[in-house]
């Protein structure tokens, strides 16, 4: 059986991504370029530098993709981009780029759901793993609970009401000092930390989740309490996060019977927030996956995995695709 290799290509927010990824399991190349250090100075992404950044480096990004998987363009079976969610300026970088390849090249253009291909990242890393499964997203942008029923059906059991958890993270890093990008930051002054401080916790009857509560907590403690202890803050906001997300899995787990939980998206980088799902899972008899670090942010080969899967089910996009910068999952 020929394999099929897939070209995905990412700019939905600050890094532009181009990978090649043979059968939606194996990485070729993943190539990335950060905006990280650009956009630190002014404390978050800034949407205009991004846009401008990927325009300048996304045609080189794509021939070193070529050249780390040691293919040539003949060799791709179809090109997968990210149309949505994201920034509509950076999306519609790579979707303009992606439409240009398809057309030069005659490569059928799949489109490709942003939060889908944090999903599929896992499949990278595990290569066993197969749909049914509950999926929890944590990243910058998105907090969704996620019922998935195989490749390519998607059942959303909950969102977040108001800020994605990955968000929390970041305006609680810059309240206390810490700068951008704030998840990582705070997870490291958090091991110096206790969890001694009590912060409110939000449940609703559904599997919904709100932080805007407990980051507007922790924002008013730090004006308040000059003298505070950043690291304690630090791991009180972790633990009270972590205890948030835990409940709606342990009552999703239940629910749908689901004897696995997959975890993907940036913040599942987080130390503590992995360390406590192991104990939930051997709590619970079950299995929990991640994927490796460098695909749990963005990244251009958790795009070529969703799209080989789109691709073999059919799915193909025309030369007037669009970038939906709030595209839903499963649309």
């Amino acid at each position: 059986m020929k394999d099929i290799l897939i070209m995905g290509i990412e700019s939905s927010c600050d890094e532009t991504s181009i990978s090649i990824v043979k059968n939606g399991r194996e990485v070729l190349s993943n190539c990335i370029n950060s905006q990280i250090k650009i956009h630190e100075e002014y404390g978050g992404v800034v949407p205009e530098i991004a846009s401008r950044c990927h325009t300048e480096v996304i045609n080189r990004i794509m021939k070193e993709s070529l050249k780390t998987a040691n293919v040539c363009l003949n060799d791709i079976d179809a090109i997968a981009v990210t149309q949505g969610p994201g920034l509509v300026g950076a999306l519609l970088v790579g979707v303009s780029y992606a439409k240009g390849l398809s057309y030069v090249t005659k490569k059928p253009l799949v489109a490709v759901n942003h939060i889908e291909g944090h999903i599929a990242g896992n499949y990278l890393t595990h290569k066993d793993l197969k749909p049914p499964f509950i999926c929890l997203i944590i990243s910058g942008g998105h907090t969704h609970l996620v019922n998935v029923k195989s490749y390519n059906d998607f059942e959303i059991l909950g969102k977040t009401r108001d800020d994605a958890v990955g968000e929390a993270f970041d305006k609680v890093a810059r309240v206390v000092g810490l700068g951008y990008p704030g998840g990582p930051k705070v997870d490291n002054l958090a091991k110096e930390g206790e969890p001694n401080i009590k912060l409110p916790i939000t449940h609703f009857d559904n599997l919904d989740f709100s932080f805007s509560g407990i980051k507007t907590a922790v924002i008013n403690l730090n004006h308040k309490t000059p003298n505070i202890n950043k690291a304690d803050l630090c791991a009180s906001f972790q633990l009270a996060v972590t205890t948030m997300l835990e409940s709606n899995v342990r009552k999703a787990i239940k629910e749908y019977h689901s004897d696995k939980i997959v975890i993907a998206g940036g913040v599942s980088r987080n130390s503590f927030i992995r360390k406590s799902f192991d104990d939930l899972a051997k709590d619970l008899n079950i299995k929990v996956y991640y994927p490796e670090p460098i695909l749990c942010t963005d990244n251009a080969a958790m795009i070529a995995a969703s799209g080989y899967y789109n691709y073999i089910n059919g799915e193909r996009a025309k030369l007037n695709l669009n970038a939906i910068p709030n595209l839903k999952i499963g649309e």
